[in-house]
């Protein structure tokens, strides 16, 4: 995996680890970024063509965004090559492997991402006793169960409409990536008001302007089919929703979606990013330009890592929503509201929050 160092700056990284095990056909890589705050929680994501820039980047935007909802945590971020829909019992013997590779990396703290879940956590915890997002039958705070990531969007939206006047009530929402983050977003959503009007996932997409039956929705994934299977609606492709008619778009699927070639075609009025970097480079500025919204990665996105690190000092499932709730909303209004006051890009404003408090986490270490 080249370029490694490319992507070294004063904040970081702290340590790069290839990991592989011919036998098991394991290759996998660790990004400690930057621990100043604590140790580094991050994810660890499971996809065959996941790559080392992606998870550079990904264990960057860990480590704004801990600082943003200043927890005392750094960041981090993991990948495994493989197909997160391999057989169980290989998967399992897989993450097992990559788990103990890394077990003696004490500064990084283990969590779910694409392709990983509450019962890998179980496993990963099982081998080196240390993980987050883990089942609540051994006293986890599943994450994903309880939709974290997805109300801290629903909370940005709040934010937003308080700051921007757009009303979630009312507004037409497109959701591109209808998995553990983009499903949950869309229930608080439609619970507040929103109308639904386009989701998809890796197989397709179903787009209609009335709106879709979120419960309908959520059963068809539940059965293990793709939303495109939805019944009442145009079929649109997994990129769909990016570019439908809505006020609020959310990308909530794989890194750089929003790119070059489609920016400029995006009708919303909002974007808040579900996923993590799902903006190429010098695309928010294009939005911005046109007057076009944008809560920022590390921002909009919180929900889960603040979940991860109520569980890992030992709090409540309630003490975590309630945070959630309470600090992505208040971020999102502090750095919409200096945006708009300094006429700037939202990103430019919650860089410049999260890298001044890592800098003076740093300055008070050795």
């Amino acid at each position: 995996m080249p370029g490694r160092f490319e992507f070294a700056d004063t904040l970081g990284p702290e340590k790069v680890i290839e990991i592989t095990d011919p036998k098991r056909g394991l290759r996998g890589l660790l990004v400690v970024d930057n621990t100043a705050a604590g140790p580094a929680i991050g994810g660890c994501r499971m996809a065959p063509d996941a790559t080392a820039q992606e998870c550079f980047r990904l264990a960057r935007a860990m480590t704004l965004k801990n600082a943003s909802a200043g927890l005392p945590h750094g960041g981090a971020k993991s990948i495994v090559l493989e197909d997160p829909n391999m057989p169980l019992e290989a998967k399992e013997d897989l993450l097992r492997a990559f788990a103990r590779a890394i077990g003696e990396i004490e500064s990084y703290i283990v969590g779910p991402d694409m392709g990983t879940n509450e019962t890998v956590m179980a496993w990963m915890r099982d081998e080196i006793g240390r993980s987050v997002g883990l089942p609540r039958e051994i006293g986890g705070i599943p994450l994903d169960q309880i939709g974290a990531t997805g109300l801290g969007l629903a909370a940005a939206a709040q934010a937003a409409e308080e700051v921007l006047g757009i009303k979630v009530e009312g507004a037409r929402v497109a959701v591109q990536g209808f998995g553990a983050v983009g499903r949950w977003a869309a229930r608080y959503l439609s619970d507040r008001g929103a109308v639904i009007v386009a989701a998809s996932d890796s197989h397709g997409g179903i787009y209609n302007a009335n709106g879709l039956d979120v419960d309908r929705l959520l059963t068809i994934k539940a059965e293990g089919k793709s939303v495109s299977s939805y019944v009442g609606g145009t079929v649109i492709g997994p990129e769909g929703p990016i570019t439908c008619d809505c006020d609020i778009m959310i990308p909530a699927a794989r890194p750089d979606v929003i790119r070059v070639d489609n920016v400029d075609l995006i009708k919303a009025r909002l974007v808040l990013q579900g996923a993590n970097i799902p903006a190429a480079a010098g695309t928010e500025e294009h939005l911005h330009a046109r007057g076009v919204h944008v809560v920022p990665d590390f921002i909009a996105n919180a929900g889960g890592v603040i979940c991860a690190a109520v569980e890992y000092r030992g709090g409540s499932q309630s003490d975590a929503l309630s945070s959630i709730r309470d600090l992505v909303y208040g971020n999102t209004m502090e750095v919409l509201k200096r945006a708009e006051a300094e006429q700037t890009l939202p990103r430019t404003v919650a860089l410049a929050i999260a890298e001044e408090r890592v800098r003076k986490a740093m300055a008070l270490r050795r």
